[in-house]
């Protein structure tokens, strides 16, 4: 980790491994790897590595199983989460109970900081979608940083904005996009650069991430493979006409 002179973790846990048999050694691993990964988040980034092994001294770990509930909306807050590994959706739900799936949250993403800047509830429900490994940041080391170094907040500024961006996105998406063109668009994020990906999510879930019916999802998917664009064996997809899929998308 930056900051720190060459070696220096190496022989500090040495150093504990051999007085304790591994045991303050192993957390002060775990401590340097959380640190890492703060590091690399988006709102953590522009910290220098004393103020982040700072943050991370506070954070804890989460696991949780499938579809498990890190919080629900309107819930207080009073903490933070970044991924370390598996993949949250947060989701909203109508008052008939009909979720949709507004972002998903993989391994090194950042949520649950809105009630950092605003003092409210949790805005949306966060929920696992396979087993999850999470670090949950407290919200007054994170503050206390903010406070003693002002200029940080045009990186919080900056990091508000894009999240900003991202909304107006999805919702330019249900103004333009029927459900045909959203589905399309949702398939290709999934699947990023590989033609060939797996669903990391149920039909019922990308049917939330799409804002439709799981059956007119499902109708949109046929018809891509029906025209040779997409291959489908179980949860296993393969792209045999990304030029045709990304015009559907647009």
């Amino acid at each position: 980790m930056k900051g720190y002179p060459k070696g220096t973790e190496v022989a500090a846990i040495g150093q504990l491994d051999g007085c304790n048999g591994g045991r303050a050694g192993a957390r002060l691993r775990r401590r340097m790897d959380t640190a890492t990964l703060l590091a690399r988040s988006e709102l953590f980034s522009a910290l220098d590595s004393e103020a982040v092994a700072d943050i991370a001294a506070a954070a804890r770990d989460i696991t949780l199983q499938r579809n498990e509930l890190v919080f629900a909306e309107a819930d207080p807050a009073d903490e933070l989460y970044v991924v370390r590994s598996g993949r949250i959706a947060i989701a909203k739900r109508s008052v008939e109970g009909r979720e949709s799936v507004v972002a998903l949250m993989e391994q090194g993403d950042l949520f649950g900081e809105m009630s950092l800047f605003d003092g409210e509830g949790r805005s949306a429900d966060a929920r696992a979608l396979e087993p999850c490994a999470l670090v949950g940041v407290p919200f007054g080391p994170i503050r206390a940083v903010l406070e003693a170094e002002p200029r940080l907040l045009w990186h919080v500024v900056s990091l508000l904005a894009r999240r900003l961006r991202v909304t107006d996105a999805a919702l330019a998406d249900t103004v333009f996009l029927d459900v045909t063109g959203r589905t399309a668009k949702r398939l290709l994020e999934i699947a990023g650069d590989h033609d060939e990906f797996t669903l990391p999510v149920t039909q019922e879930e990308l049917a939330g991430m799409v804002g439709a019916s799981r059956e007119r999802v499902n109708k949109a998917i046929a018809a891509f493979i029906r025209l040779g664009w997409l291959v489908q064996t179980d949860r296993r997809y393969r792209i045999t006409d990304r030029v045709q899929l990304s015009r559907r998308a647009t």
